[in-house]
């Protein structure tokens, strides 16, 4: 089997299940060594399973990434033992309950925005200089369409990942002129457990697997990917072109 990303180094966040489980035995199949980030040791330990049965290696980091002082605590022990990282994957999110804003707990509001924006800023904040020092520094951070829609009781999940996608944007034009690419992945809707609690009452086996999903974020990680500031959507199966209005 090919390996494209042989001797490289990825960190995947929300590791333990769904796209981002998925996505660390991919890249670990395409020859990473993978840092899988997630809250949940069980599956976590079930992940590594995985990738050992594929022949892989993986280091397991259980870590809530709301904890800022542990990504920064990370960041330096990647640095001290590798020195660079070579993909950077933000995969980690949560929904929240879907409700009018005005019944939104602020905790609620805070947790979701410190997962799904905070947690990828200081991802952003403490990784760069170790994707600045790999030879081809990849990073994706997944996103959804909710971010565009409007869509009634979605308003702070949609506002979470509107937000992330101005961050991200902002971050890769500030990489132009280095060896990092940085880009957005829309996986749409996915048999994932997020997506049963968000919408139970659709058929999980219409909806493609996660391990689809994942396979089409690979080719965002390769050294050979140019693109820089995109949003690559799964359903059309492309990079999307934003334009600021005129």
């Amino acid at each position: 089997m090919s390996k494209p990303l042989s001797d490289r180094i990825a960190l995947v966040t929300g590791a333990s299940r769904g796209i981002g489980a998925a996505l660390a035995l991919h890249l670990a199949q395409a020859g990473c060594h993978v840092i899988a980030v997630a809250r949940t040791v069980g599956g976590l330990e079930e992940l590594d399973d995985k990738i050992k049965a594929a022949g892989g290696t993986a280091t397991l980091v259980p870590l809530d990434v709301k904890d800022s002082d542990g990504i920064a605590r990370l960041a330096l022990a990647l640095n001290e033992r590798y020195g660079r990282l070579d993909v950077l994957i933000g995969n980690a999110g949560i929904l929240g309950v879907p409700t009018p804003l005005g019944h939104i707990e602020p905790k609620t509001w805070d947790d979701i925005m410190a997962v799904n924006v905070t947690a990828n800023w200081q991802l952003i904040r403490t990784i760069d200089p170790l994707l600045k020092k790999a030879p081809a520094g990849r990073a994706v951070f997944l996103t959804s369409a909710v971010a565009h829609m409007g869509c009634a009781y979605w308003g702070a999940y949609a506002a979470s990942k509107a937000a992330l996608e101005a961050m991200v944007r902002s971050y890769a034009p500030e990489n132009a002129s280095t060896n990092v690419r940085v880009n957005l992945f829309a996986p749409g809707q996915t048999r994932t457990r997020m997506m049963a609690v968000a919408f139970p009452g659709v058929d999980p086996e219409t909806l493609p697997a996660p391990e689809e999903v994942a396979k089409s974020i690979v080719p965002l990680c390769l050294p050979s990917c140019t693109e820089n500031g995109k949003l690559y959507d799964f359903r059309q199966a492309k990079f999307l072109e934003f334009r600021a209005p005129e």
